[in-house]
């Protein structure tokens, strides 16, 4: 199957002006923000495609993408699955290892370009990854070695018109894992997100939001077109010192402002994805039907309960 894409300047020029990225995002996304199954939630126990159909059986309006068998299987068969189960595609995963030596970036550049296309043809042109919060690199350095690698990435994400979502993590023990501390406040990454290109902005976890000290200010100033996806849990009420990533809760169940986080978003006019992502023991001892259906209800509760419209 061939795909008509924009040039690179085609869609420079589209991302370089904000008006119209508006526009082009309203044009795309006619709803309010929704609701996706994350794999997170269900402990990558289902496999695509059935993890797609388990959204919508458990009734999940969207669906985080799962990049690699979606793509083997090609963009016409998983634009078929996404309708005959009228899913909204969320996002799908950044394919090049940035974190390692410059040989294995220049390797995954490939697969970033194909891996756009793929997005841009199957409606979902968001893709996210992770940022560690601290480093046995000195902060300046790494800064400069990622800038330039995102810059590079953005570029090739452009030409498909697709955005890149950049995520900080919060919690103390992973910014104390490594000896020099890099970004983890919203802000910052913002700042570092705008030097990499028009087309870069963040993943807004409001677990990391949460340990971040991040505010709904922060929300409003990083502005709809900065925010290219969002994850949604809860935080145990605990000190600093004693969160840990891997164990969250279920919307709703702890103690994460998140009637004021998705009244921000909405103020925004934010209308793409909240990937319900919740790590814990509990999930697992669920099975994945259960998990997914408790965390399509808890996420649902907080909606209703902060006013805001979902679907």
């Amino acid at each position: 199957m061939s795909y008509v894409l924009p040039t690179r300047r085609e869609a420079c020029r589209k991302f370089a002006a904000a008006p119209l990225l508006t526009q082009l995002l309203d044009a795309a996304s006619s709803h309010n923000m929704f609701l996706s199954l994350n794999s997170v939630l269900v402990s990558g126990r289902v496999p695509w495609p059935q993890f797609a159909e388990l959204a919508a059986r458990v009734g999940f309006p969207g669906t985080d993408v799962m990049r690699e068998p979606a793509m083997k299987a090609g963009a016409q068969a998983t634009n078929q699955l996404l309708k005959r189960l009228n899913l909204r595609p969320a996002v799908l995963d950044f394919p090049v290892e940035f974190r390692k030596d410059d040989a294995t970036f220049k390797a995954g550049l490939p697969a970033l370009e194909a891996s756009a296309q793929f997005a841009a043809a199957i409606h979902c042109p968001r893709m996210v990854t992770w940022i560690m919060p601290s480093s046995n690199i000195p902060k300046d350095e790494l800064r400069r070695i990622y800038k330039r690698r995102f810059t590079e990435c953005a570029r090739i994400l452009a030409r498909s018109g697709v955005r890149l979502g950049l995520e900080f993590i919060g919690p103390l023990h992973m910014r104390r894992q490594y000896r020099y501390e890099f970004i983890w406040r919203m802000p910052e990454m913002l700042e570092f997100a705008r030097e990499c290109g028009p087309n870069v902005g963040l993943l807004v976890d409001s677990w990391h939001w949460y340990w971040a000290g991040a505010t709904t200010q922060d929300i409003i100033q990083a502005g709809r077109d900065r925010i290219v996806h969002v994850h949604f849990n809860d935080a145990p009420n605990v000190p600093p010192e004693q969160a840990r990533d891997n164990e969250r809760l279920m919307p709703g169940q702890g103690v994460i402002n998140l009637t004021g986080f998705l009244q921000a978003l909405h103020r925004i006019g934010y209308r793409d994805a909240l990937s319900v992502e919740v790590f814990g023991h509990f999930v697992r001892e669920m099975t994945p039907e259960a998990a997914a259906k408790m965390g399509l209800e808890t996420s649902l509760a907080v909606f209703r309960k902060a006013g805001v419209p979902e679907g």
